[in-house]
């Protein structure tokens, strides 16, 4: 102890403080040199844990990333899937459309050549006809000229008998009031009746005498008939008439009626009562009258108009 305080307390020589001084100096050195070793150490250390960190989030962007590049190329398949399945539907609609009319424009063609082919066959059948009318034509007018030649040589003939002709005229003329005289008295005793429609009917006739004489007036179309209820419905131009019944004991009858696309039925009718009924808008009725009443069998006459008048409406 006594030595060192001994050192201390004496000066020291040039050498000692140089050593000193270095040996200072490298200690400082030291010092430093440590100090950066722990600051280059923590460095590194913390350059490793941000190393691990930037890997870690690199790793998880890559799995992000390939999500969504997965998500990306799904979507787009089924969005080229979709795509594909509309063009092949529009392709086949398309080629659908083209086969429909391409099968129109053959049925037109054929329809057009079947038409031209018929058009062609009328032309030449009327064509023929033609040339047959023409031929035909001169044959007439060649038998024309000759029958002309004919009549000509004729004319005289006809005009020597003009003479005996004016006095067979006179003769007739003198037959024919005769005639007309007798038709008027006939006429005086023929019958009038009111129809069982309540419209006063023309003259009637009872019997085949008076029959003729209406014909003879020329008035009326007259039509017999002779109707079995046995047969079918007796079809008088434009009506048909059916015996329902026959009463011989009473001289009454029934029947249908077909005129105008309608059934009529006249029941329990006599004999000589015209029986009338109006076809479409005439104003003068058709009038049916029968004369006899046999077992199940009548018989008598339709009287219709010469000339259908429309009815006021």
């Amino acid at each position: 102890m006594s030595d060192m305080f001994e050192n201390s307390a004496a000066p020291k020589s040039p050498s000692q403080v140089v050593h000193q001084q270095q040996t200072g100096q490298h200690t400082g050195m030291f010092v430093g040199l440590f100090a950066g070793l722990v600051i280059a150490l923590g460095g590194i250390g913390y350059l490793a844990v941000r190393n691990n960190q930037l890997s870690e989030q690199i790793v998880q962007m890559q799995d992000g990333t390939q999500a969504q590049i997965s998500k990306l190329s799904a979507a787009t398949t089924s969005l080229l899937e979709e795509r594909l399945q509309t063009v092949s539907s529009e392709i086949d609609a398309v080629k659908s459309t083209e086969e429909k009319t391409s099968s129109a424009v053959r049925q037109t063609r054929i329809q057009a050549q079947k038409q031209n082919e018929e058009l062609h066959s009328k032309l030449e059948e009327q064509q023929k006809q033609t040339t047959d009318q023409i031929a035909e034509l001169k044959d007439t007018t060649s038998a024309t000229s000759n029958t002309l030649n004919t009549v000509s040589s004729d004319v005289s003939s006809v005009k020597t008998d003009v003479g005996g002709v004016r006095n067979d005229v006179t003769a007739v003329k003198t037959d024919l009031g005769t005639t007309q005289s007798n038709l008027e008295k006939t006429s005086s005793d023929l019958k009038r009746a009111m129809g069982d429609m309540g419209v006063m009917s023309g003259l009637i006739a009872t019997n085949a005498k008076d029959l003729n004489a209406l014909r003879a007036l020329g008035e009326r179309n007259y039509v017999e008939f002779d109707i079995n209820r046995k047969d079918a419905a007796k079809k008088l131009g434009d009506v048909s008439i059916t015996l329902k019944k026959a009463d011989t004991g009473h001289n009454r009858y029934t029947v249908a009626v077909f005129a105008d696309d309608k059934l009529v039925e006249k029941k329990d009718r006599t004999i000589n009562e015209p029986v009338q009924l109006y076809i479409g808008s005439s104003r003068f009725p058709y009038e049916i009258v029968v004369n006899q009443v046999k077992k199940d069998e009548i018989v008598g006459y339709l009287s219709t108009p010469k000339v259908a008048l429309a009815r006021n409406q």
